[in-house]
Order: C-alpha cells, then sequence, then structure tokens
C-alpha cells in the first residue's frame, strides 16, 4: 500500500504565520503546440499518445509520438476502479518508451484529458514531474490547427529509467481520513473535488470544495487551460487560496489528477487522493450531499 506523508504535512505545518504570498505559477509543466511543432525533431523530447487501445494510436498521432496505454498506469485488476501499479511496473513500462535522465516528456491523451494528467500524477509520483509537460490543449488544438498526423509507428529503443519516489504526492485513505474526519479540512487542507456538479451533490467529502476539472479550460472544443490569473480568479471564487495543502479526489482517481496538475501548476502544495470516493464510500466513512460543504 502506498504510504504517504501528506498526514504530517498538513497536521504539522504551522498555521499562525503572515498570509503567504501567491505561490508561483510553473509555466513549464504546459507546451503549447507551437512549441511542440518547433521542437518535435529534438532528441531529448519524449512525446506520450495516452490511450486506451493501440488501434486509437494507429489512427493517427502527433508525429514521433511513442504509444503510451492507460493499462500500464493504471491498474484496473484491484478491488478499485483505478490504482497505481508497483514501482517496478512502472519503471519498465517508462525504461521501454526509452526515458532518460535527459527526456523532456510531454504528454497527450485522446478521448479523455484526465488520462494525460494521471500520466503526468505518475511521472511526478516517481520523481519525473520536473521533466514532464501536458501539451496545451491536447491533440484536439493541434488538430484544430490543422497540424500534420501520422500513423507510422514511432522507433524506441530502451531508455534508463530510475525512479525517485515522491510519495507526497499519493494521500492515502489514512491521510484523507484524519484530515476530513478527525480534523476539521478547514484548518489544515482543503480538499477539492474534481466531478461534475450534480456527482458532488449526490455525495461528496465532508468539507470538500467542488471545482470540476472542465472549467478550468477554455472550452471543450478547444481546451487549453485558461490563462493563469483566470484560473486563480476561479479558485479565489470557490475560496481555495494560498496557503494550505490541497487534497484532490473524484470518483476513482482520474479526474483528481487533472485537479492535482492544475494546482500544481498554479504552485500549490498538492496530493492526489488515489481511492478517491470509491475507496471513502467502500470503507463506509460518512458522506455530505448537496450543495453544502
Amino acid at each position: 500500500m502506498i504510504r504517504s506523508f501528506l498526514l504530517a504535512a498538513c497536521l504539522i505545518t504551522p498555521c499562525l504565520a503572515a498570509p503567504p504570498a501567491a505561490p508561483k505559477v510553473r509555466p513549464q509543466m504546459l507546451v503549447s503546440t507551437a512549441w511542440l511543432a518547433e521542437h518535435l525533431k529534438d532528441p531529448d523530447l519524449v512525446l506520450l499518445h495516452v490511450a486506451d487501445g493501440f488501434a486509437d494510436y494507429k489512427r493517427g498521432h502527433i508525429p514521433g509520438a511513442r504509444y503510451l496505454a492507460t493499462a500500464k498506469f493504471i491498474d484496473n485488476t484491484g478491488a478499485l476502479g483505478s490504482e497505481l501499479p508497483s514501482v517496478e511496473t512502472l519503471t519498465r513500462t517508462f525504461t521501454e518508451l526509452g526515458l532518460t535522465e535527459k527526456s523532456r516528456v510531454v504528454i497527450y491523451a485522446t478521448a479523455w484529458m484526465p488520462n494525460a494528467a494521471r500520466a503526468y500524477l505518475t511521472l511526478d509520483y516517481l520523481g519525473w514531474g520536473e521533466r514532464a509537460a501536458l501539451l496545451d490543449g491536447g491533440v484536439e488544438q493541434w488538430l484544430a490547427e490543422d497540424r500534420p498526423v501520422t500513423n507510422q509507428v514511432a522507433a524506441t529503443r530502451p531508455g534508463a529509467f530510475t525512479p525517485h519516489m515522491q510519495p507526497a504526492v499519493i494521500a492515502a485513505l489514512d491521510d484523507v481520513k484524519q484530515v476530513v474526519v478527525s480534523e476539521p479540512a478547514s484548518a489544515t487542507c482543503q480538499v477539492v473535488d474534481a466531478r461534475p456538479s450534480r456527482r458532488y451533490q449526490a455525495g461528496h467529502l465532508g468539507g470538500a470544495t467542488n471545482l470540476y476539472w472542465m472549467e478550468t479550460l477554455a472550452s471543450e472544443e478547444h481546451p487549453t487551460f485558461l490563462p493563469p490569473d483566470k484560473l486563480q480568479e476561479l479558485l479565489a471564487s470557490r475560496g481555495l487560496l494560498p496557503g494550505k495543502k490541497v487534497i484532490t479526489y473524484c470518483e476513482v482517481g482520474l479526474q483528481a489528477s487533472h485537479a492535482y496538475f492544475l494546482f500544481k501548476y498554479l504552485g500549490f502544495d498538492v496530493a492526489m487522493f488515489d481511492g478517491s470516493y470509491q475507496a471513502w464510500t467502500a470503507a463506509k466513512l460518512p458522506v455530505a450531499s448537496g450543495t453544502a460543504k
């Protein structure tokens, strides 16, 4: 079971200091389609096309992209809907994809954007977050700009991938239970529910703030992130302010991965509850409903 140090971070951090300044945005976590087009032939670029099946990749992908199956970094075989595979499995996956210490990894997904963020979170958990980024707008924006695609399979050779574990990226059930049930979340951490409003109202963790992941994008047709100042305004309108750790969750940890990426991009201290609402209810822990936290 993955152990995190979230609880210590939430409960030990003193709350008596002066209000913190706004966190610094991490612009390196997003690359534009224009940037990618200019760097497609960079020798250290590793472009990952995330999809559920190889047929999706073969239908068309950005030139040079390597296929990363969601099953390689999302384990759906256990009692929960999605969990992180073992470190050994993940190490093998990213070694086969050719990652090295020089790699600059750019990720996009087809069908559902949170899968790309989940791949980013996985790399961040393995200590490679500083080498990874999402393609802003994903393949949708790439296609909207009439940029090229291919069905040629990219040639790869094994890399030299070494994990540098960052366990605090993941919030375990016991950590979240301590924050939500035993210690009011408002005192130490901000809990964010990344699901649609209807799912939040049907049942959510007590004290959680609803921030549907799609609200952070320009539009469904052009799913680029809103500018940082607009994102900060959106968070402030929900009472999500700097200075407290953020825990994101959703149904099974996918939409929550997008929220994790968002908060890290904006400079927050953040962790993702991997088991999310499914693990919470399976443990028969209390939930709230309606619009009230």
